[in-house]
């Protein structure tokens, strides 16, 4: 059971929430909090209610299944082809009362028109769009995009949607979306920091901001220790954390994750062979579960270095060693349990490693959801989707702890037009929040 007091917005979302049947999009700029309402949302529900993602490391980040496998859908465009549905499929998807989707800006629109269908199916409404059921979706289009397939699948959207984007399902033409944009910031505490980084979202970075974030970002020698390097590349990353680990003194020491059950491909939440030395540098994957009413020791993203590897694990953070145990993450899967005729979610598998990764660089895509003190963005040649210079840079707890590998350019700053067009437009019906 968790014991996050929610501020008072987040406290408006769950009550909508919790105490109406509407279809709700919890969206908001990057540290708002949308992860801590769901966790809430999870533990304090009086619905009988089934989270899902998109991917099984976004899965397991939040204690729900695959979109894919809840469902039993096909990997690849579903279109208008027969879904086929078994009686455990049918009982699970009978029995809830809300469906909550994480991350899904990942989700394209012919993935949630096959979840309308699918629901409507299973439950015998067919008038009814997602057969009744509430919908609840979190995510931050800003950041995360869907994944375009090969050029059969690019020609598939170009003829049957306005976008690929998750908005732009037909079912939400026969149906409303309550829009709640959160917007306390929780990770930056400087304002004109925030300014700046909601321009980058919005795509509307001046010179003068681009001059600022370059002028601090570029002004001095890059960090050589305590510092992460956010990479575009997974090749760049390996490469920057393969060459620091061989630079250390010693041996490597191999920690195996231990697996149990079956994970379905290989969507492991860590290392599966976690090489350590003393002295390198790492990342918590996730936040430190502590003693109760203590303050965590560190969250996902806090940066440390190992000090200790023999029969256990040390890591030093800001000077202070603390002894690191493995984590288990459960893989988790629905089933109707007929005999308390309710829902139950069972783990079918756990994976047990060292909640630790190599950080002298990460990839943008990987470092969602973390913060970080300090960080060298390295953007490469260039940019090549929307969202990732505004989820490097709002990793950062502050400007202070900005370094460029290279100076921003205007290309650099890149936003999906059918983003702006569903958000100026769904900015209009965003729900009236009480002030904090």
């Amino acid at each position: 059971m968790t014991s996050v007091t929610l501020t008072p917005e987040q406290a408006a979302v769950f009550a909508a929430i919790e105490g109406t049947r509407e279809h709700v999009f919890v969206t908001g700029r990057a540290g708002t909090g949308k992860s801590t309402l769901l966790n809430h949302l999870n533990w304090n529900t009086s619905k009988q209610i089934v989270i899902c993602a998109p991917t099984g490391v976004a899965a397991l980040n939040v204690g729900g299944q695959t979109i894919h496998s809840l469902f039993r859908l096909p990997i690849g465009l579903i279109a208008d082809h027969e879904i086929e549905q078994n009686d455990a499929v049918k009982k699970i998807l009978n029995a809830m009362d809300t469906l909550v989707i994480d991350e899904v800006s990942m989700v394209n629109a012919d993935l949630v028109d096959a979840i309308d269908r699918s629901l409507r199916q299973a439950r015998q409404r067919k008038n009814e769009p997602f057969g009744g059921v509430q919908v609840v979706l979190f995510g931050d289009p800003y950041q995360l995009a869907p994944v375009p397939g090969d050029q059969a699948e690019r020609a598939y959207f170009a003829d049957s949607y306005r976008s690929m984007w998750f908005f732009d399902a037909r079912v939400w033409a026969e149906t409303g979306l309550r829009i709640f944009e959160l917007g306390q910031i929780h990770r930056q505490k400087d304002r004109t920091f925030t300014h700046m980084l909601n321009a980058v979202r919005h795509g509307q970075v001046t010179a003068e901001i681009g001059g600022h974030l370059n002028a601090v970002g570029g002004r001095r020698p890059l960090p050589e220790s305590g510092a992460i390097t956010l990479a575009t590349r997974n090749d760049s990353v390996n490469r920057i954390n393969a060459a620091a680990l061989r630079r250390l003194p010693g041996k490597s020491k191999s920690n195996p994750a231990d697996i149990a059950g079956d994970f379905g491909g290989r969507a492991y939440p860590a290392d599966e062979k976690l090489e350590l030395k003393l002295g390198a540098q790492v990342m918590f994957l996730r936040n430190d579960t502590g003693s109760p009413g203590e303050p965590p020791r560190w969250v996902n993203g806090t940066i440390g270095e190992i000090t200790r590897l023999d029969r256990i694990v040390k890591v030093a953070i800001d000077g202070e060693e603390h002894e690191v145990e493995p984590a288990t993450w459960e893989k988790h899967k629905y089933t109707w349990n007929s005999a308390q005729k309710k829902l139950t979610k069972d783990i079918v598998a756990e994976f047990t490693q060292y909640p630790l990764r190599l950080a002298w660089a990460v990839t943008i895509h990987k470092s969602q959801g973390a913060s970080y003190d300090t960080a060298i963005i390295d953007l490469g040649q260039r940019v090549f989707s929307p969202g990732q210079t505004y989820v490097a840079l709002s990793r950062l707890t502050s400007l202070e702890g900005l370094y460029l590998e290279r100076p921003l350019r205007p290309s650099d700053i890149i936003v999906d037009e059918n983003v702006e067009r569903f958000m100026s437009l769904a900015e209009r019906e965003i729900a009236e929040l009480p002030a904090p």
